[in-house]
């Protein structure tokens, strides 16, 4: 579950909120369909979550604050076309539906808005791994984060998060989603490598999982490649594996810059759905 969601039904518990979510959207748009946001009443917790900002998002308060003041039906749907009246130039129109909502709906609102998120499994929990956790916290991912080690993970996970503790820690690949994103960056090369084969052989198998990237550098690739051919897998499933990790241009090589980098090309990369293996 998401930060922003946790929040959210947290605050649910001791006031009702309106529920404001893009239903439609046509043309340049703020946000995209499914995006959301909570508002309660000024005197009790804010808005969690955005519409996109701007008058948009500060017109929905008004009408959400005064449903929640008795003032509006409990639901209702309104179609918005931006322009110059709404002070937004994006040229688009959507359609927001509200819904006053209260803690009775907890368990349904977390599968609702919990729809959309994609499960990614991060192997390793280094600086690296930690990096990233932090970097996917309000982002739409629910993570499996795995390692072969005892006691490496921090206390303090975002909601998000579920760790699991597998030795070997390949056999975790196994237990994986359908349709999961994999980051391998376990502390050492020979886990890389068994983890990586590991995920080859379910995609020959199952074809169901997305983008699988490794972590390293272009020499450490090589190894990989001629090591993965020994073992038999053929040069198309290599030509899955792309070098170098994260999007182009970025070369720091801080963790929370890795972090950056890894997560802009996980986005991309999910978003076209697009089965891959990322190397580096």
């Amino acid at each position: 579950m998401s930060a922003e969601l946790e929040s959210f039904l947290l605050r649910l518990q001791s006031a009702p909120a309106v529920l404001v979510v893009v239903a439609e959207a046509r043309g340049s748009v703020p946000r995209e369909p499914g995006a959301w946001m909570a508002v309660f009443a000024a005197s009790t917790g804010g808005v969690v979550g955005t519409i996109g900002g701007g008058h948009l998002e500060w017109e929905a308060m008004r009408q959400a604050r005064e449903a929640l003041a008795g003032a509006a039906p409990s639901a209702w749907r309104q179609e918005v076309v931006l322009g110059p009246s709404l002070g937004q130039c994006c040229g688009g129109a959507l359609v927001l539906s509200f819904e006053r909502v209260d803690a009775s709906q907890a368990d349904a609102l977390r599968q609702r808005l919990r729809a959309r998120h994609r499960p990614l499994a991060l192997f390793g929990g280094g600086h690296v791994g930690c990096a990233i956790v932090r970097a996917l916290a309000p982002l739409p991912f629910d993570v499996t984060w795995i390692d072969s080690r005892d006691e490496v993970f921090p206390s303090d996970l975002p909601a998000h998060v579920r760790t699991e503790h597998s030795d070997p820690v390949q056999s975790a690949v196994r237990e994986l989603a359908s349709g999961s994103a994999v980051l391998i960056m376990s502390f050492s090369h020979a886990e890389d490598l068994d983890i990586v084969a590991t995920c080859l052989r379910r995609v020959h198998e199952q074809e169901d999982l997305g983008f699988i990237g490794l972590i390293g550098s272009r020499t450490k690739w090589a190894t990989f490649r001629s090591r993965l051919r020994q073992r038999g897998f053929s040069e198309e499933a290599l030509q899955r594996v792309t070098c170098p990790i994260g999007l182009p241009g970025i070369t720091g090589k801080e963790p929370a810059v890795i972090a950056a980098s890894v997560v802009a090309q996980l986005l991309l990369e999910s978003g076209a759905g697009l089965p891959r293996v990322i190397g580096s």
